[in-house]
């Protein structure tokens, strides 16, 4: 049905391409293109053969325009799925401008420099792709993303109103290690180590980082403390889920982990401010990025489940109503299928699922959208096919 060229190589794009692969119908012929391109002929090599999508590699620095629109133009993708780092994402959707490809991610831009994410920038694109007559879609992983989705399922099917979502993220994986992280650990630290926020009444109530605790007894895990922390669907499902009054994420951490994160904090290594480290600057966070465990690599010791979800209150027929919509997702099978780790496996997977919204045409239009604003159906269906089934929970417990 389509070209798809996808940016990066590390664990969710190793995902991503797996089950691209899986799906050579839609996906006739895949690009995986990343500043190390051995990665990708790695990748190339042990999937040819296993299917009937044409596999192509190259080299590409994302962080240019110029040599992204030349790979364009050379390959002709109909989609570019970006699963690069979130500050590469302008320069990605730049040069889908210049080469008239469609465009999706799985996460917001953010600055370098400033340990901000939010989706101003992106949104700022959508005149420039409702002109283009191309479709951008923002934040099709899983949280961003499934959560979204799950949302525009909630508010179509299930509700009038919604009044309250508390996104919650679950990961009961033991990797072995004493401090590693599940996906880049440059994004993962700077997301965790920031101020938290939530929205409520209309504005953002901001808190400090780990402040707000909650301990949840989830679906084949068991009971996880879990922490308020802002994210980044919050922002767009306030424009985009009518009548919501309150939204907050949360998402569970060891207790290793914090000690751990909270002494690396402590002696400066988290920092994003360059220092002077003899006749070099060098980003103590990036340093720290290149000594701990690559995410890409847990997969074959991870064991355990995550369970990912949002939990809704609102009305129906002017009676109060909850639903909790969920997934739970095996570590050990995750590998068995694809050689992943669960978190990669549930970010990797609806990136897919993304891209082939849009080679089918069941998610296209002109404009920067995020996935809240499709009709959810064709993709929730997709879901329960690619190894995401999802469970509903009519009476569920609260958060509070």
């Amino acid at each position: 049905m389509g070209k798809c060229m996808i940016v990066g190589c590390g664990g969710v794009a190793s995902v991503a391409v797996h089950k691209c692969c899986q799906n050579s119908g839609i996906f006739e012929e895949i690009l995986i293109a990343s500043r190390t391109k051995s990665k990708c002929d790695d990748l190339k090599r042990r999937l040819e053969g296993t299917t009937a999508t044409k596999i192509k590699t190259a080299q590409v620095d994302a962080d240019k325009v110029d040599e992204l629109t030349a790979l364009m133009k050379e390959f002709k993708p109909d989609v570019v799925l970006n699963l690069a780092l979130p500050y590469q994402d302008l320069t990605i959707m730049d040069a889908c401008l210049k080469t008239g490809a469609h465009y999706v991610d799985t996460a917001n831009y953010e600055p370098k420099d400033t340990a901000k994410f939010e989706y101003k920038y992106q949104w700022a694109y959508r005149e420039k792709f409702e002109k283009a007559g191309l479709c951008a879609v923002l934040g099709s992983g899983f949280d961003p993303g499934v959560t979204g989705v799950f949302a525009a399922y909630a508010q179509k099917h299930i509700f009038d109103e919604i009044h309250t979502i508390d996104i919650l993220d679950c990961n009961g994986g033991d990797h072995g290690y004493p401090f590693a992280t599940n996906f880049n650990p440059e994004i993962n630290i700077r997301e965790v180590s920031a101020n938290g926020s939530y929205w409520e009444n209309g504005r953002w109530i901001e808190t400090k980082p780990m402040e707000i605790k909650r301990e949840y007894d989830f679906a084949g895990v068991g009971k996880k403390e879990m922490y308020l922390l802002h994210h980044e669907e919050i922002e767009s499902l306030a424009l985009n889920i009518k009548g919501v009054r309150r939204i907050r994420f949360f998402m569970t951490f060891g207790e290793s982990y914090l000690r751990h994160l909270k002494c690396l904090e402590n002696v400066g290594m988290t920092s994003i401010e360059p220092i002077e480290f003899e006749g070099k600057k060098i980003v103590p966070l990036q340093f720290l990025k290149a000594v701990l465990p690559n995410p890409a690599d847990l997969g074959a010791r991870t064991v355990g489940k995550t369970n990912i979800g949002c939990i809704f209150q609102g009305v129906k027929d002017g009676r109060p109503k909850s639903y909790y919509l969920y997934n739970i997702c095996d570590h050990q099978e995750c590998y068995k299928e694809v050689g992943s780790q669960a978190v990669s496996y549930t970010t990797g997977v609806p990136a897919m699922i993304g891209a082939m919204m849009v080679l089918n045409g069941k998610w296209n239009r002109p404009g920067v959208w995020n996935v809240e604003q499709f009709d959810p159906d064709p993709f929730m269906e997709e879901l329960n096919r690619q190894g995401l089934p999802w469970i509903e929970d009519f009476h569920p417990v609260p958060v509070d």
